[in-house]
């Protein structure tokens, strides 16, 4: 059984992107997909295909391969209980509607958040808006475990970056700077987010959550 993806000397890409979860949900419990879902799921399909080509070349072998895992979720019916390729396949659902995405850095020790959710959160700042929270609360429906290493994701809703902001901002000149420098990476495309989320209510947008992706 596979355990996560782990390539040798690998690091964690963190990326964030922005969209209507709503719509991923829709495609995924539609029992009549409307044309455009059936464009969408093409290119998610697409993508699955391209993911396992990738991990085929890599030497990495999954359980549960990542395009019959997208089968698998829009049957409602995972065939396993543990595997990665169900992230990579919701991902892939995310990724062909939402946003392009905000590279958010190469991480070694994605544990490391933890440890910059301590340090913040003794300092005041809410649990459910430090970091590892945001990161890493995992997909906005049941998928099954992606085992010990990366992929992980995390969802939080765009209305809410003020408040990431705000909350940054008040302890950041009391971080230790290795923490801090890690919470400016994630202030900054929040801020941006807190600005984008008046302009997309303004407009009648409906793009209200953040998604976020290590792999």
């Amino acid at each position: 059984m596979d355990a996560g993806i782990r390539r040798s000397g690998a690091v964690g890409n963190l990326e964030m992107s922005t969209g209507d979860m709503r719509d991923v949900i829709r495609l995924l419990t539609a029992v009549e997909r409307t044309p455009e879902q059936d464009r969408v799921l093409a290119a998610a399909r697409e993508q699955c295909t391209r993911a396992d080509a990738r991990f085929e070349n890599e030497g990495v072998r999954l359980d549960v391969p990542v395009a019959q895992a997208l089968e698998d979720l829009l049957e409602g019916a995972p065939s396993a209980d543990e595997g990665p390729g169900y992230m990579y396949a919701f991902q892939a659902l995310v990724a062909v509607q939402f946003s392009d995405t905000c590279d958010l850095g190469h991480w070694n020790r994605p544990s490391w958040f933890h440890t910059v959710d301590d340090e913040m959160t003794r300092l005041g700042v809410p649990g459910d808006l430090a970091p590892a929270s945001l990161l890493f609360g995992g997909p906005p429906l049941r998928l099954p475990h992606p085992g010990d290493a990366v992929p992980r994701m995390g969802t939080f809703p765009a209305s809410r970056a003020a408040e990431v902001v705000e909350a940054y901002e008040a302890v950041l000149d009391r971080l230790d700077p290795d923490v801090r420098e890690t919470a400016e990476v994630l202030l900054g495309p929040m801020r941006d987010e807190a600005r984008e989320w008046e302009a997309a209510k303004a407009a009648g947008r409906t793009e209200d959550t953040l998604f976020f992706w290590l792999h």
